[in-house]
């Protein structure tokens, strides 16, 4: 079992070309799967694994049983299924199985949640947060303008070189999800917050500290010149939404669900969200109407005087 899970890590990296979030998550399912296996087969058989077509649906079940008992949410189910399935059928693909035991898994209904985001004041007001009297506030600036005028996620941001964006054609270059890279625009205020950042870069550099291994081809630095982790810009949003006193239980994600809510609510084309998001499937960014529609039922109920 774990050397078709090791073929499989493998497939993912070289052929698809997954993100090493992906790949993470995938090995993490896999070796709890493989592991719950193991226990499974102790309780019902001598406790050897056996071939793998010996595997049939009732292990799948008592899996997903295992997994319901255990008190998962029903996403992090779907998301253990689809794994799951995934693996099942590059075993079929590869020949390793003729049938894929996991093809038809029924999958938890999923509570849809309308994702949060900045109305635009305190969109304004969490911008303009920062204290650029210093290096580290400038820099925070320059983070958040980025976050919010390219919509672009938090590891796509920690990934940006000092050479990724075009101040002449207003353009960032983003590496996304599948090592896909995309051109963003980007705005003059962002360009501008970042121009200003990379004048002072330089500081962080000189960090007198010799035991940190410095980055001088990351666009966004920590205060010892190494590259900024996705962890700190959490943390950094975070502290800039206590500031502002807004809406708890906003993360760095959140400014990239005000950047497509703000698009649409100003008239958008769905589609073009769709691709400076990042979207493979447009499915993915139609979560956004449903909360511009939210609104716009409550701008109705308020203002219309039969409603």
């Amino acid at each position: 079992m774990k050397e078709y899970i090791r073929k499989f890590i493998t497939y993912l990296k070289a052929e698809r070309n997954s993100s090493e979030h992906t790949i993470r998550n995938y090995s993490s399912d896999l070796k709890q799967f493989e592991k719950f296996l193991s226990r499974d087969r102790a309780r019902f058989s001598d406790g050897k694994m056996g071939p793998i077509p010996n595997f049939s649906r009732l292990d799948l079940r008592r899996f997903l049983v295992h997994l319901q008992k255990k008190g998962c949410a029903s996403r992090t189910i779907a998301r253990k299924i689809a794994t799951i399935r995934s693996f099942f059928k590059f075993l079929v693909e590869e020949g390793y199985l003729s049938s894929n035991p996991a093809a038809g898994l029924p999958i938890p209904r999923q509570e849809k949640k309308l994702p949060k985001f900045l109305d635009e004041k305190e969109m304004v007001k969490l911008l303009e947060a920062p204290d650029e009297r210093n290096v580290l506030g400038i820099r925070d600036r320059a983070i958040l303008e980025t976050l919010y005028s390219t919509g672009m996620r938090v590891g796509e941001l920690v990934s940006l070189k000092s050479g990724s964006i075009d101040f002449i054609g207003g353009v960032v270059r983003v590496l996304g999800k599948g090592k896909k890279e995309r051109i963003v625009p980007i705005g003059e205020k962002a360009l501008s917050a970042l121009g200003e950042y990379l004048e002072k870069r330089g500081q962080l550099l000189s960090s007198p500290r010799k035991d940190i291994k410095q980055n001088g081809t990351a666009l966004f630095l920590d205060k010892w010149g190494g590259r900024l982790s996705a962890r700190s810009i959490c943390r950094l949003v975070n502290k800039y939404v206590r500031i502002i006193g807004a809406k708890m239980g906003v993360s760095p994600h959140a400014i990239r669900h005000s950047f497509a809510t703000h698009l649409l609510n100003a008239g958008a084309d769905l589609r073009a969200v769709q691709e400076l998001l990042g979207h493979a499937n447009l499915s993915t960014t139609q979560i956004y109407t449903h909360v511009t529609t939210e609104r716009l039922k409550s701008v109705y109920t308020k203002a219309h005087p039969r409603a």
